[in-house]
């Protein structure tokens, strides 16, 4: 049996707007994620990009495979962990629960591009010592592919990566399907 849904009449709806500008609540200007804190560095950032863009050997340097990936779909959920971490702590990360502590934005890269950042970015966090990071990938198909050529990647890349403890999409606060939380390997590990 279907139940007729109940349409709000125009006393409702101006009921309602009312009391969302009576609790402050605003339209949202962008629909796209917020990688959170500034860069730490402007100028260390743009060094890197420089390199990555100048390196004529991308490959032979890099921890990451350039090879075959998995094609995973735009809103497909992504998660990954060490098979010793503990439950609790992936469920928090899942829960976007742990606080992330820089976040690098992939938007905009060529693949060799944003492999190089990710690359670099991983190993800039691990040095400073930082446990959690937000990733940035998007979710945009590929112009000469048909799946999100970054995301598909980046699943790929940070499941090679040896300081990568483990991996999920973020919560839709910081970008949902189309950004990861990574928890890193603490030092001296």
């Amino acid at each position: 049996m279907t139940q007729r849904r109940h349409l709000p009449n125009d006393d409702d709806i101006s009921a309602f707007r009312d009391a969302l500008k009576a609790a402050g609540v605003r339209r949202i200007a962008t629909n796209q994620a917020d990688p959170g804190k500034p860069k730490l560095d402007g100028k260390a950032h743009e060094a890197r990009r420089h390199a990555a863009v100048e390196s004529s050997t991308p490959q032979s340097s890099g921890r990451t495979s350039d090879g075959r990936v998995e094609a995973v779909r735009p809103s497909e959920y992504l998660e990954f962990c060490v098979p010793d971490l503990p439950w609790r702590t992936f469920s928090q990360l899942k829960r976007g629960q742990t606080a992330w502590q820089a976040g690098l934005d992939l938007h905009g890269h060529t693949l060799e591009e944003a492999r190089a950042e990710l690359e670099s970015f991983l190993r800039d966090s691990a040095g400073q010592g930082l446990r959690c990071v937000l990733v940035v990938h998007g979710k945009a198909w590929g112009s000469t592919s048909d799946f999100p050529v970054l995301k598909s990647h980046t699943n790929t890349w940070l499941r090679e990566w040896p300081g990568v403890l483990a991996f999920c999409s973020a919560i839709d606060l910081d970008g949902g399907t189309g950004a990861v939380y990574i928890l890193l390997r603490k030092r001296g590990y």
